[in-house]
């Protein structure tokens, strides 16, 4: 794969720091619970692998994977589910783990899709927030950075399936195959 030409936005060491607090944040909401992690493939993968390890709490996981995006790197607007999860989250404390907020149209969807399951609670934890993207109202109840309007890659996040196993987050400045 050729070099990407890119600038660091966030350092792995930042990133190692931010995830260490989430879980300790977490971990303060969930003492003496058992929540279900939900990660959102394939972009939340190394955050979930990263947080689950830093969460001293018994977790239960499972996948979703949805698409918005295609090979774009703005949204369609249309989400369709991809992979569903395989354990029923009724009456479940259930974590969304999502590596990035963007227009949070999937996720609305995504919320109201797992809201309709009947879950005990919901909540999102998501690494990064663009909120300056927003379209719909969609907040975090954990959130590690808020970043500017920025095509990032890196840590989990990609450009047509690319760039995911940079250590760092970066800004892409070329787009290309």
């Amino acid at each position: 794969m050729p070099a990407a030409k890119t600038r660091i936005l966030l350092t792995r060491e930042e990133i190692t720091q931010k995830v260490e607090e989430l879980a300790g944040q977490v971990f303060k909401d969930y003492q003496h619970k058992t929540p279900v992690l939900i990660c959102i493939l394939k972009g939340a993968v190394v955050f979930l692998s990263d947080f689950m390890r830093y969460l001293q709490l018994p977790v239960q996981i499972d996948f979703m994977a949805v698409s918005s995006y295609g090979q774009s790197t703005t949204t369609t607007g249309v989400v369709r589910i991809l992979k569903d999860l395989e354990m029923s989250i009724e009456n479940r404390d259930v974590i969304i783990i999502e590596d990035i907020i963007d227009t949070g149209l999937t996720l609305s969807y995504l919320r109201e899709n797992l809201l309709s399951r009947n879950p005990r609670s919901l909540k999102i934890l998501a690494l990064l927030d663009k909120p300056d993207r927003r379209k719909v109202k969609v907040e975090p109840d954990y959130c590690g950075f808020s970043i500017p309007d920025e095509f990032v890659v890196g840590y989990g996040l990609d450009f047509n399936e690319k760039y995911r196993n940079l250590p760092d987050l970066c800004i892409l400045l070329e787009f290309g195959s």
